[in-house]
C-alpha cells in the first residue's frame, strides 16, 4: 500500500520512564483520508510487533513536505527527534500505545492488613506514634450578646441599642456605595418581610422558604424576614439570564428536594422566572407561590416570632458538591451562634472592625459572612458582589484599598481573576494609589486542598503594591462542617511541608526536602477554629491514627450540622456523616465525618495559648479520589504535570472511565497544535505518575465546567464524554 510520502519516515527513540521507547514519524500523501491513514497505522504496526518483536510508542503521522530536511534533501532526523520533544511536529494523525510497550510500570499495589485494635493503643499513642487530634481555643462565655441564643434577639438588640451603626455597605461595579443598612433599617425591612410572608404567603411557623436573590442587601433583609416570621431560609443562586436553561433547573431542584413553601425574589428575578425562556426550561405554574420583595408591605407584623428551640432548625445550607450530588445540611440555631462566635474569636471581629467579603453568599462560609457574622459581632461588612469583577477585575482591590480595610475574604475565582486580569496592570494601579500594605488577612474561603501555585502568584504579584505575603492564607470547610479552619489574626503562620507523592498514593505521609523529586507541596489550611476538635481516622476501620499519617479528617463542634435534608427520609443513608464513633480508644465522642484525606502534623511553633501548634494539612477529597492500579491518585496531582506538558494547555481535568483515564485538555492556540498535545501528555503522566493514560481529549477553552467556587465540575465533565457533547476537537484513544 503506496501511502508514505516519498518514502519519508523518521523512525528514533525516546527514553519514557526509564527505557527507551519507539517513535515513528511519516509524511502520507496529499490525498490521504482519515481511513487510510489508520488503516496504514494498524498495519504497521502488526508488521512491525511480528517481524522485529517490538511495541512502538508513538506512530505519528504529518502532513506532507512537512518534515525537516538537511541540505542534501535527507530527512533531518535529530531536529525532528527534537521537534517531537517540545511538542512542535503539528502532525494529523496520532497513534499511541503505550500498553503494549511500557512493561515496566511498578507492581500494582496489594493492600496489606491493618494492624487490629488490641495491639496498638497505649493511652494517647497509636504504634508508638501520638494520636493525630487537635483543637482550637476554647469557645469561653463573655460576650454581651451572649444573653441572646438566637441570631433574630441579637438584630433587635443592636437595632434597641445601637440604631445607626452600620453593619452593610454594598459596592457597585464602580466601587461606589449602592446600598447600606443600619441595624435599625436592617430591623425595620425584617419586619416588613415577615409580614409579607405571614399576610400574602400564609406561612405558618416551621415553614420553608427559598430566597432567590443576587448578591446584595435584599437577601439579607429577607433572611432575618423569615426568621422573624418562625420560617427556615434556604439561599438559592439566582438562574443566569444568558444561561437560563443550563441554570434554572438547580433552583427548581433546591425549591423542591427543600420542600419550598414559597419562593422570595426581587421583581427583576420575578420577571425572568416568566420570561417565555424560563418557561421553556420549567413550568413556573408548578412553582409555589412566588413572592416579589420590592414593594413591602408598609406596616409590620402584629408579633415577632420568638423561637424556643436552640435545637430547632435555623436554615439549610444547600450546595452542589464537586461531583454533582445535590446536599442540603441542616444549620441549627445553636450551631449558628457557635459558629459565628468562633468566627469572632478567630477574626476578632467587634463593632469598630470593617470587613472586605469577596465571596458568593449561597452556601458555607461564604454565606456566614456575608449574612450572619456582622449581626452576630457588630462589625461592619463591605459587600462585594464576585460577578461586578467580570467587568472591573480591580474592583475588589481597590475598595480594600481605599477603605483602608485590614481584613478581606475572596474565593479561588476572584483571586484567579485578580491574577490574570490585573497580571499586567500593577503599575497602573500603583500610580492610581493602590496600596495593600493595611491587608492583615486576606483569606480564600474553599472546600479543597490549598492552590498553592494560585496564592503564591496572588502574592508575588501584589507584593510590589504593599501585600505581604505573610497574610495571604486559606480557610477549610466542608458539607458536614462549614468552617473547621480559618486563619485567623493571632497565631503562628501557615507551614508549608513537602511530602513524596509516591508515598501518598500508598495513602501514607512521608516529608521530603523542597525540590526532591516527587516532591508535593502542601499548604496548612489555616487554624483551627475555637471550639473545634479534630481527630485523624482510617476511613475503613474508623481507628484513630497517629500524628503524620494520612487518613479522614473528623470533626466534633458545636457548629456541626445536624444532618443532611433529604425530605425523603433517605437519612440513615448518610447519617453516619454527622455521627461517628471511633472503633476503639475514646469511642464517647460523637464525630462528623468530612469525607476529606488529610493529616495532623505537630509543628514546632506557638500557638495563642503557649501550646505547640498542630497543622492541619488536606489532601483531597475521597469522593473525588480515583483508585487506579491500587493506589489512590488525587485528580489534581494528574492536572499539575499535564498542565505543565505544553505551553498550550490552558486547563485540563481528569476522571476514570471503565478502568481508563481520561485527560480533557484545553488548547489555548491554533487547532494545528492539538495533536503535540497526545503524546506530551501521555509521557507526562506515565513518568511522573506511573499510570497510562486511556483516551485524550483535546478542547476548546471553556469546556471544563466550572463551579460558582471555581472547583472543577469533573463528574459533569465525565458525562458530557460519555454523551458525546463535548465537541472536541480531538480524541485519542491510546491503544
Amino acid at each position: 500500500m503506496k501511502f508514505v510520502y516519498r518514502g519519508r519516515i523518521a523512525v528514533f527513540s525516546v527514553t519514557v520512564l526509564r527505557d527507551e521507547r519507539i517513535v515513528v514519524v511519516a509524511e502520507q500523501r496529499p490525498d490521504a483520508t482519515e481511513e487510510d491513514s489508520f488503516q496504514w497505522m494498524s498495519r504497521v504496526l502488526q508488521a512491525i510487533d511480528s517481524i522485529h518483536g517490538v511495541g512502538i510508542f508513538c506512530l505519528a503521522l504529518v502532513p506532507a513536505n512537512t518534515l525537516p530536511k538537511t541540505p542534501l534533501g535527507g530527512i533531518h532526523l535529530s531536529e525532528i527527534k527534537q521537534l517531537y520533544l517540545e511538542g512542535g511536529l503539528h502532525p494529523c494523525n496520532v497513534l499511541m500505545c503505550p500498553h503494549t510497550c511500557v512493561t515496566n510500570l511498578p507492581k500494582p499495589r496489594q493492600k496489606q492488613p491493618e494492624i487490629g485494635p488490641a495491639s496498638v493503643m497505649v493511652g494517647n499513642l497509636v504504634s508508638g506514634k501520638r494520636i493525630a487530634q487537635a483543637s482550637g481555643r476554647d469557645l469561653g462565655q463573655t460576650d454581651d450578646n451572649d444573653q441572646f441564643l438566637f441570631l433574630s434577639e441579637i438584630l433587635q438588640w443592636r437595632a434597641q441599642t445601637t440604631p445607626d451603626h452600620v453593619l452593610y455597605t454594598l459596592l457597585s461595579s464602580r466601587g461606589a456605595v449602592s446600598n447600606s443598612l443600619t441595624c435599625l433599617q436592617l430591623h425595620k425591612r425584617a419586619e416588613r418581610v415577615a409580614a409579607l410572608l405571614m399576610e400574602r404567603g400564609g406561612l405558618q411557623e416551621g415553614d420553608h422558604v427559598a430566597l432567590v436573590y443576587p448578591p446584595g442587601i435584599d437577601l439579607i433583609a429577607a433572611f432575618y424576614g423569615c426568621l422573624y416570621a418562625g420560617c427556615v431560609p434556604i439561599t438559592v443562586r439566582p438562574p443566569h439570564p444568558q444561561n437560563i436553561s443550563t441554570t434554572l433547573p438547580t433552583v427548581k431542584m433546591i425549591v423542591e428536594v427543600s420542600h419550598s413553601a414559597c419562593v422570595m425574589t426581587t421583581a427583576v428575578i420575578c420577571k425572568l422566572l416568566r420570561s417565555k425562556e424560563a418557561m421553556a426550561t420549567v413550568d413556573i405554574r408548578n412553582w409555589p407561590p412566588v413572592l416579589d420583595t420590592d414593594d413591602l408591605p408598609k406596616k409590620k407584623p402584629p408579633v415577632l416570632y420568638k423561637p424556643t428551640n436552640p435545637d430547632g432548625l435555623a436554615y439549610l445550607d444547600f450546595s452542589v458538591s464537586t461531583t454533582g450530588m445535590l446536599a442540603g445540611v441542616q444549620m441549627s440555631h445553636n450551631a449558628v451562634g457557635a459558629f459565628c462566635r468562633s468566627v469572632k474569636l478567630q477574626c476578632e471581629l467587634y463593632p469598630s472592625r470593617e470587613v472586605a467579603i469577596c465571596l458568593d453568599p449561597y452556601c458555607g462560609l461564604g454565606f456566614v459572612l456575608w449574612c450572619l457574622c456582622s449581626v452576630y459581632s457588630g462589625h461592619q461588612s463591605i459587600l462585594i458582589p464576585p460577578v461586578e469583577l467580570e467587568s472591573n477585575p480591580a474592583l475588589w482591590l481597590l475598595a480594600v484599598s481605599q477603605l483602608r480595610v485590614r481584613d478581606t475574604f475572596c474565593s479561588y475565582s476572584v483571586m484567579e481573576l485578580c491574577t490574570k486580569g490585573l497580571g499586567l496592570q500593577t503599575e497602573a494601579l500603583k500610580a492610581r494609589g493602590l496600596d495593600l500594605s493595611r491587608v492583615r488577612a486576606c483569606v480564600v474561603v474553599a472546600e479543597e486542598r490549598p492552590r498553592m501555585a494560585l496564592t503564591h502568584s496572588f502574592s508575588k504579584l501584589f507584593k510590589d503594591l504593599g501585600l505581604h505575603p505573610r497574610s495571604v492564607s486559606t480557610a477549610f470547610g466542608c458539607r458536614v462542617n462549614l468552617a473547621i479552619c480559618l486563619q485567623g489574626t493571632s497565631g503562628p503562620d501557615p507551614t508549608t511541608v513537602y511530602v513524596d507523592m509516591r508515598a501518598l498514593r500508598h495513602d501514607r505521609v512521608r516529608l521530603v526536602e523542597r525540590g526532591s523529586p516527587h516532591s508535593l507541596p502542601l499548604m496548612e489550611s489555616g487554624k483551627i477554629l475555637p471550639g473545634v476538635r479534630i481527630i485523624i481516622a482510617n476511613p475503613e476501620t474508623k481507628g484513630p491514627l497517629g500524628d503524620s499519617h494520612l487518613g479522614e479528617i473528623w470533626v466534633h463542634s458545636a457548629h456541626n450540622g445536624s444532618g443532611y435534608y433529604s425530605g425523603y427520609g433517605e437519612e440513615v443513608l448518610q447519617s453516619d456523616h454527622f455521627n461517628s464513633r471511633l472503633s476503639f480508644g475514646d469511642t464517647q465522642t460523637v464525630w462528623a465525618r468530612t469525607g476529606y484525606l488529610g493529616f495532623l502534623r505537630r509543628t514546632e511553633l506557638t500557638d495563642a495559648n503557649g501550646e505547640r501548634h498542630d497543622a492541619l494539612f488536606v489532601v483531597g477529597a475521597l469522593e473525588e479520589a480515583m483508585e487506579l492500579r491500587g493506589m489512590r491518585y488525587h485528580p489534581i496531582d494528574i492536572e499539575t504535570s499535564v498542565i505543565r506538558a505544553h505551553k498550550s494547555i490552558m486547563e485540563c481535568a481528569v476522571f476514570t472511565w471503565t478502568n481508563l483515564l481520561v485527560v480533557v485538555v484545553e488548547l489555548e492556540g491554533s487547532e494545528q497544535e492539538a495533536l503535540d498535545l497526545v503524546p506530551m501528555v501521555t509521557k507526562a503522566v506515565l513518568e511522573e505518575h506511573y499510570l497510562i493514560v486511556g483516551v485524550v481529549v483535546v478542547t476548546d477553552i471553556g469546556v471544563i465546567p466550572i463551579n460558582s467556587r471555581g472547583e472543577k465540575q469533573r463528574m459533569h465533565l465525565r458525562d458530557g464524554f460519555l454523551q458525546d457533547q463535548l465537541d472536541p476537537i480531538y480524541v485519542a484513544y491510546n491503544m
